[in-house]
């Protein structure tokens, strides 16, 4: 290790671990050995040592010293659903709600032939632009990017540097804790009542290069804005005028929810609409508007990556999209998971387990006191439900239920048999 000041000291140390020198788990030296070894203040190498931590690439642990941690920082989160068992867990959507394209649409838009053919649908970018208004939002500056997380990424990196702060839901949609880890950035846990994110303090809001936020439908919770806490957070972000502002809405042509009430919008704003809940997952296409500076910087980072999202997927989407319009099928698609949500929430009151009404979507986060054990009784009584664990920062312990293919004539059954593993006593095996 080499190095006289702080900057060159982390700089040497990453590199060492880049090039496979410094494993995951390897030992460093205490603050006051280096000092002695580089001949630097306590300090200098104190400064070091937290600039890696907070990229994420070291950790310090009391007794066990100071190691590293590894380049990856990304956790596996799928799983298997047990064969046998009704899948509550995956998430996954009613295939049977989502739209079909007519019979002879994709032999009408398979003429494309040429690298020139990139773009914006102008269909597309008239059905976002109606959605923008009608959200009360600006439809100037829009993008069209490849599912939430691409469009969430390349917003974060625009804003924010490694080992800074973004502020998150807790409980939260687990793929994006991964790319904070893939982007080396902190996660701070921000706090949700039934209404959803509650504004943190002034000064933790100040101290966020961002924050991220689910205002309807969240996964896992289920939780979203009323105009009360639409305004809360338009205020709470004037004061914050260097605070990146994500808006995920993935659920937001679905829901009965507010429209959007950010008036005046903050200085830094993206709002991201993907496609995936009410046209397909497998579109992997999301809308994007921001601010000015801010979308030509993603829109920059596009163009010296994938250049453009695919002609043919953003001409799908828009017949999907404008189809739906024309049969009102989004107002029969949200009446269909909002029936069955209901209808569980009903059953389980009826078994004495209260759960919050308020929410929509295709989640219930329900508290248990042992999440393994929880999951592991409802298996043994045919349903397979996701463990709370990936969702959580600090939050209390739950399980995560999934109505999307949840049967009708099933819903009685399973608040039966959740209220029995609730109640069932807990052994301790010696």
């Amino acid at each position: 290790m080499k190095g006289s000041t702080a900057v060159e000291i982390a700089d040497g140390i990453e590199q060492q671990i880049r090039r496979g020198e410094l494993i995951q788990n390897a030992s460093l030296p205490s603050v006051r050995e280096l000092a002695m070894e580089l001949n630097v203040s306590p300090n200098t190498v104190a400064a070091a040592y937290k600039a890696l931590r907070d990229s994420g690439l070291i950790v310090t642990d009391g007794r066990r010293g100071t190691r590293v941690t590894g380049m990856s920082a990304m956790v596996e989160h799928s799983f298997a659903v047990p064969e046998g068992l009704c899948d509550l867990a995956s998430g996954n959507l009613d295939g049977k709600l989502l739209p079909v394209p007519q019979a002879d649409w994709l032999g009408r838009h398979m003429s494309q032939s040429g690298f020139d053919q990139y773009g914006n649908d102008p269909q597309l970018m008239d059905l976002a632009a109606r959605w923008l208004q009608g959200q009360r939002l600006p439809s100037e500056q829009v993008g069209v990017y490849s599912g939430a997380l691409d469009a969430i990424e390349r917003a974060l990196r625009a804003r924010c540097r490694p080992g800074t702060s973004v502020l998150i839901e807790d409980p939260c949609w687990p793929p994006l804790r991964d790319l904070l880890a893939g982007l080396r950035l902190k996660p701070i846990v921000l706090q949700q009542d039934y209404r959803g994110a509650v504004p943190p303090t002034h000064a933790a809001l100040r101290g966020a290069a961002a924050v991220v936020l689910t205002p309807r439908a969240q996964n896992p919770t289920g939780c979203s804005f009323d105009t009360a806490r639409w305004q809360q957070w338009a205020a709470a972000m004037q004061g914050a005028p260097d605070t990146l502002l994500v808006i995920d809405d993935h659920w937001g042509p679905l829901s009965d929810a507010p429209v959007a009430d950010l008036h005046p919008l903050p200085t830094h704003w993206v709002y991201v609409l993907p496609t995936s809940k009410f046209l397909g997952p497998d579109l992997r296409l999301s809308i994007a508007s921001a601010c000015p500076p801010m979308h030509r910087e993603m829109q920059r980072q596009q163009r010296v990556g994938p250049r453009w999202v695919s002609l043919l997927l953003q001409r799908l989407a828009a017949h999907l999209w404008a189809g739906m319009l024309a049969e009102d099928g989004l107002s029969k698609v949200s009446q269909a998971y909002r029936r069955r949500r209901q209808a569980l929430i009903e059953a389980l009151a009826r078994n004495g387990i209260d759960v919050d009404a308020a929410g929509e979507g295709l989640h219930l986060w329900l508290p248990v006191p042992d999440e393994t054990s929880a999951v592991q009784m409802l298996a043994s009584r045919g349903w397979a439900v996701q463990a709370g664990s990936p969702f959580r920062l600090a939050s209390a312990t739950a399980i995560r239920i999934s109505v999307g293919n949840l049967d009708g004539d099933a819903i009685a059954r399973l608040a039966t048999d959740i209220a029995s593993a609730l109640k069932a006593p807990r052994r301790s095996i010696y």
